[in-house]
């Protein structure tokens, strides 16, 4: 049978367009040089870019600091003192971008937003539309976004639940969820609307008891779980970035909704045998520096995610945050039972784990069965959104690379367009305008802010 002209035509600009993304995939640029560093440490769990300068939520250590153009000096907006009149609470609090130039500084204590003008001034206070979700309002499991239409869109919770024990009482371990939703609230009328879910990675809890009759509960996590990540675009847009098959579905400014084409990826697969010695490299990583924060970065470091990721990032490497009971400093922070876990104390921990508290050591991997047949494409929290609306994604490593991390950067069409290599022991954080880019890099135990240039 003879083909027809269009048809080899079109055969061969598809064939031209697959290796074009396939070149792609094995073009790796450098990031642009980085152009000011911050003396001033901070452990950069938010940001907020301005015209003028970047706010950081410095969580770990319960501040707000304003700092100008060039990193060089900075101011205290709010902190867990007297001395700036705006007390930074307790509890994790969350920064967003609001109207125009101004920012959100969600706080679940006081159940309380201020809205912080581009100087850093508190120009007035609002009441947080839900006590329920307060804390996630304030991002303790993922992030919030302002839509730019009145409403706050951040990631839900659903609750905990225990399988019944014998007899019949719901004494059981905990069922930690898969997924998640993705809400809006509305500032003005409360309303609340629920997006979409994405997948989550999920913990397996086991409770047993000892000899001498203590109960004790073991973590069980999977290294290399496949998830969903979601993000808010610029013009109000949301994206939900799809682990399974790497593509991107859209929420447009209107709600219409729309699925991209699959992101091209080099998927490593895992064969029983590479599934056996993964997990055997991330025990001796783990093992060699301890069960405490330095046995976390080290599973992280073989995870292929940085020790500035997880100081930046905190909850949001999930991953990496077993809901297991964190014991804080200078003590009170014995085991609690399991049968007091709930969805809220899950967000107290995930707050714990960011602001640098011990986890429980009681922390161990899946049976090698459980891990995925492929390499996941990225691990959850990995997206960041620039001012033009394009997604930065940082990818898990499928093949050794010198250097840094590498992002694939997508467009609004879910297109990739290129992949970015930033410095080695380096997180994206945030954009700027004028195509800045702000790193957090983690030297000694410290992090630090810096600011770059895309190109």
């Amino acid at each position: 049978m003879k083909t027809h002209p269009i048809a080899t035509t079109l055969g061969l600009v598809l064939a031209l367009a697959g290796a074009a993304n396939a070149q792609d995939r094995n073009t790796i640029r450098q990031l642009g040089p980085i152009t000011a560093r911050a003396a001033e440490p901070v452990a950069a769990i938010g940001i907020r870019p301005l015209p003028s300068g970047v706010l950081v939520n410095d969580a770990p250590r319960r501040r707000l600091v304003l700092f100008d153009d060039q990193l060089s000096t900075f101011t205290v907006v709010a902190d867990s003192t007297s001395a700036t009149g705006n007390a930074y609470s307790g509890r994790l609090g969350g920064l967003l971008a609001y109207k125009g130039d101004s920012s959100l500084f969600t706080d679940p204590a006081s159940l309380s937003m201020l809205v912080i003008d581009p100087a850093g001034k508190v120009a007035r206070v609002m009441s947080m539309p839900g006590a329920r979700d307060a804390g996630l309002l304030a991002g303790a499991m993922g992030g919030a976004a302002y839509d730019g239409k009145g409403g706050l869109v951040y990631r839900g919770m659903f609750p905990l639940r225990r399988a019944p024990g014998a007899t019949g009482v719901n004494v059981g371990p905990p069922e930690i969820p898969d997924s998640a939703p993705i809400l809006r609230i509305d500032l003005a009328t409360r309303r609340l609307d629920t997006l979409g879910f994405i997948k989550t990675p999920k913990v397996k809890m086991e409770i047993s008891t000892g000899e001498d009759g203590r109960v004790s509960m073991r973590s069980l996590l999977n290294p290399l779980p496949v998830v969903d990540d979601w993000t808010a675009l610029p013009d109000g847009s949301i994206a939900f970035i799809r682990g399974r098959d790497y593509h991107v579905d859209w929420i447009g400014p209107d709600g219409s909704r729309t699925s991209s084409a699959k992101i091209p990826f080099d998927w490593q697969r895992l064969s029983d045998d590479d599934k056996v010695a993964f997990l055997d490299s991330l025990r001796a990583a783990r093992e060699r520096m301890g069960d405490g924060a330095q046995g976390l970065v080290a599973v992280g470091s073989a995870l292929g995610v940085s020790e500035a990721a997880i100081d930046a990032v905190g909850p949001r490497i999930q991953i990496l945050t077993p809901l297991g009971t964190p014991v804080g400093p200078g003590g009170g922070g014995g085991a609690r039972q399991g049968a007091r876990q709930d969805a809220r104390q899950g967000v107290r921990q995930a707050e714990a784990a960011a602001s640098g508290q011990r986890l429980n050591t009681n922390v161990d991997f899946v049976d090698p069965s459980v891990l995925p047949d492929y390499k996941p494409a990225f691990f959850a929290g990995s997206v960041r959104v620039d001012p033009h609306g394009n997604l930065w994604i940082r990818t898990i490593p499928t093949k050794a690379i010198t250097g840094g991390p590498v992002y694939d950067v997508i467009d609004r069409q879910g297109v990739l367009v290129e992949r970015v290599q930033i410095p080695k022991g380096r997180t994206i954080v945030g954009f700027g305008p004028g195509d800045v880019v702000y790193l957090s890099v983690r030297e000694e135990r410290v992090s630090y802010l810096e600011k770059a240039t895309v190109r």
